[in-house]
C-alpha cells in the first residue's frame, strides 16, 4: 500500500533577488521517519527548510514556483496568522546555534513556557510542571536549576537540549533539526543524536535532520537527500547511499573526511571528485617511522614542564574566593617540524594550555621552555619579540579580522609591527606571494572580510599567521566550523605549508578524526590533566583510558 506523505515538496524554486538558489526540488517526508538532508553551506538545505516554516526573509527572497503540502494542505499560500497555528505547534525547528537562538535576557524555563502559553490552554502551574517534565525528558542534569538559569549559565550541550525541549513542547508532527550538533564536542554530539532518536521513537514524529556530515547522517537517518548548488543530486536509503553512491558529489562528501584507518598524503576534495582528478597516495607505517626518527633525534623546540593554570572566582562580596585548576601539572616536549595534536572535550583545558604557551594568559606555575629559554619569565618587550616566533590561527577567522581593513592590509600590518622587510612596497609584494601560497590571489588584496566565504576567511587567517615566518603555530579549533570539503582543503594547505616552510604545529580540536590525521603525537586532555600522550596511531588503535575510549567511540564512523 502506498504511504501518504505528511509533508510534500513539489517542484520548489526559491530566488534571492535575481539569483535562483533552489532549483525545482521535490521530495516527500513520511510519518514516523527520519529524513537526512546533506550538503555543504550554500547547497540550499536550510533555505528550503525555512520555506517549510514560512520563515524566508520577506523582502529579499521569493518562492518563484512549486508547492509545499503539510497533510495535503498547501501552506505556501497561508496568511501569517494561519501559519502561527502550525509553526511551533505542528512543525517545529531546532536551530544550529542555540546561543543566538535563545533570548539572553530570559531564563531557559520562561522561554519554553512561552511556547506553551501560545499554543495550549494549560494553567500557569501546569505549564511550569510541563517544562520541568520536558527538561527531564531531554535529560538535562538538574531541570530545576536550568529552569531558572539564563542561557550563558549553562553549557553548549545543555543549551541545545533546552532548544530541543522547546521544539518538542507541543508534540509536533514534524521536527526540523538544522545542523543541531555542528558546534558541539563529539561526545555531546553523540548524546544529542541518541536523544533525538529516542524522542522520535517515543513520539513517532517525523524528523528532517540537516547536516554537512554524511557520517553523522548514517547514525540517525532512514533516508537521505544529497543537495548541491540548490539541486537534489541523489536520494535513497542510508545503506545504498553509503555503500553505492552514484553522484561524484556524494562520493566526495564520503571521502573528504579523514579516514580513521588510512593516512593519505593529500585529502581528496569535492573539486577532485567532480573533475575526476583523484590521486590517493597513502603514507605507510614505515614512512611514518622514518619521519619520526628524524624528528625526535633533535633537541625539543618547546618543553612544557609541570604547567598549571589556576583561576580565582568570587561568588559574592563577603564569600571566600574559590580556585579552579584549568590546567594541572602538564608536561610534554614538542620537536621542530612536528604536529602535536591536543584533543579533549570543551572545558578540558586545551585552549587554556595553548594560551599559556602563547603567553596570552600567564601560567600560574611551571616552566615553558622555548629554544632553551623559559618564556614565562620574559619581560613585556621580550614577549613582543617572541610573538614573531609563536603565532596562532583562531577558530573564527571573521571575528579575528578587522571588518574595516582590507585583508591585504591586515596581513601586512604584523610585518610592519615587527619591522620585516625594508618598505611597504616590499611588504605588499610579500603579502601577494603569501596570498598565492594559501590559494588566494592578488585580486583579493583590497577586498574586505565580509566579501569572502568561511573557507576563504580561514585561508586569510592562515596567511596573516604565516606572514611573520613563525617557528611554532597554535591551531586552535581552526577547522571545526568549516564544511567537510573546505576542511579537507584547509588541512591539505596546513600540511603543505608545514612541508614548505618547516612549521611546527600544536593542533587543538575536539574532533579526534581530524586530530589523528594531522598529528605525529597525540595528547589527550581531561579536566585539566593529561589523560594519554603517545603516537597518534598508537592511541587510536589501543587507547589506554576509558575517557579516550569514549572519545574514539563517539566519532561518527559511517556505515
Amino acid at each position: 500500500m502506498k504511504k501518504t506523505p505528511i509533508l510534500s515538496i513539489k517542484n520548489l524554486s526559491i530566488s534571492f533577488g535575481k539569483n535562483d538558489v533552489i532549483h525545482n526540488i521535490s521530495y516527500n517526508l513520511y510519518e514516523n521517519e527520519i529524513l537526512g538532508i546533506v550538503g555543504e553551506s550554500g547547497s540550499g538545505k536550510s533555505v528550503s527548510s525555512l520555506a517549510i516554516l514560512g520563515l524566508l526573509p520577506k523582502v529579499i527572497s521569493k518562492i518563484t514556483s512549486g508547492n509545499i503540502f503539510y497533510n495535503e494542505t498547501e501552506i505556501t499560500t497561508l496568511s501569517n496568522k494561519a501559519f502561527q497555528n502550525i509553526r511551533g505547534k505542528k512543525i517545529a525547528m531546532i536551530f544550529q546555534e542555540p546561543m543566538s537562538s535563545l533570548n539572553p535576557t530570559m531564563t531557559c524555563g520562561k522561554q519554553v513556557e512561552e511556547i506553551l502559553f501560545q499554543h495550549t490552554t494549560l494553567s500557569k502551574s501546569e505549564i511550569k510542571t510541563e517544562v520541568i517534565s520536558l527538561f527531564e525528558k531531554v535529560k538535562l542534569p538538574t531541570p530545576q536549576r536550568v529552569f531558572s538559569s539564563y542561557p550563558h549559565e549553562i553549557s553548549g550541550g545543555q543549551k541545545q537540549r533546552v532548544m530541543i525541549a522547546m521544539a518538542i513542547a507541543c508534540k509536533p508532527d514534524i521536527l526540523i533539526a538544522d545542523e543541531p550538533t555542528t558546534a558541539l564536542d563529539v561526545t555531546v554530539q553523540k548524546d544529542i543524536i541518541k536523544l533525538l532518536k529516542s524522542l522520535q521513537k517515543e513520539t513517532k514524529m517525523s524528523v528532517i535532520f540537516i547536516t554537512h556530515d554524511l557520517a553523522l547522517i548514517s547514525e540517525i537517518a532512514n533516508r537521505v537527500l544529497v543537495m548541491y548548488k540548490g539541486n537534489i543530486v541523489e536520494e535513497g536509503n542510508v545503506t545504498s547511499i553509503f555503500n553505492n553512491p552514484q553522484h561524484n558529489y556524494t562520493k566526495a562528501l564520503i571521502n573528504a573526511r579523514p579516514s580513521l584507518h588510512t593516512r593519505l598524503k593529500i585529502l581528496p576534495t569535492i573539486q577532485d571528485y567532480l573533475s575526476n582528478t583523484i590521486v590517493k597516495t597513502e603514507i605507510t607505517t614505515e614512512q611514518r617511522k622514518l619521519q619520526h626518527k628524524k624528528l625526535y633525534n633533535k633537541p625539543p623546540l618547546l618543553e612544557v614542564i609541570n604547567v598549571e593554570k589556576t583561576y580565582m572566582s568570587k561568588s559574592g562580596w563577603f564569600s571566600k574566593p574559590t580556585t579552579f585548576k584549568a590546567v594541572n601539572n602538564v608536561s610534554f616536549k614538542l620537536y621542530e617540524g612536528e604536529t602535536l595534536g591536543l584533543v579533549g572535550e570543551s572545558g578540558c583545558g586545551k585552549s587554556t594550555l595553548g594560551n599559556a604557551i602563547l603567553q596570552l594568559d600567564k601560567a600560574t606555575a611551571g616552566q615553558i621552555i622555548y629554544k632553551g629559554t623559559d618564556i614565562t619569565k620574559l619581560s613585556k618587550s621580550a614577549i613582543k619579540k617572541l610573538r614573531k616566533d609563536i603565532q596562532i590561527i583562531f577558530q573564527d577567522p571573521y571575528s579575528s579580522l578587522n571588518p574595516r581593513i582590507p585583508v591585504g592590509e591586515a596581513i601586512l600590518e604584523p610585518m610592519k609591527v615587527h619591522k620585516l622587510y625594508n618598505s611597504n612596497k616590499e611588504r605588499k609584494e610579500k603579502v601577494i606571494e603569501i596570498l598565492n601560497n594559501v590559494g588566494l590571489n592578488e585580486t583579493h588584496y583590497n577586498r574586505y572580510p565580509h566579501e569572502f566565504s568561511g573557507g576563504q576567511r580561514q585561508r586569510i587567517g592562515i596567511a596573516r599567521t604565516i606572514a611573520l615566518q613563525p617557528k611554532l603555530i597554535v591551531c586552535d579549533e581552526s577547522v571545526s566550523a568549516l564544511d567537510i570539503s573546505v576542511q579537507a582543503q584547509v588541512l591539505n594547505l596546513l600540511n603543505n605549508l608545514k612541508e614548505t616552510f618547516g612549521f611546527t604545529y600544536i593542533f587543538i580540536s575536539h574532533d579526534l578524526a581530524v586530530v589523528k590525521y594531522m598529528s605525529d603525537q597525540l595528547l589527550v586532555m581531561n579536566k585539566g590533566e593529561i589523560e594519554e600522550l603517545d603516537d597518534a596511531d598508537v592511541i587510536y588503535n589501543n587507547p589506554q583510558t576509558n575517557y579516550t575510549k569514549k572519545l574514539i567511540h563517539a566519532i561518527p564512523k559511517g556505515l
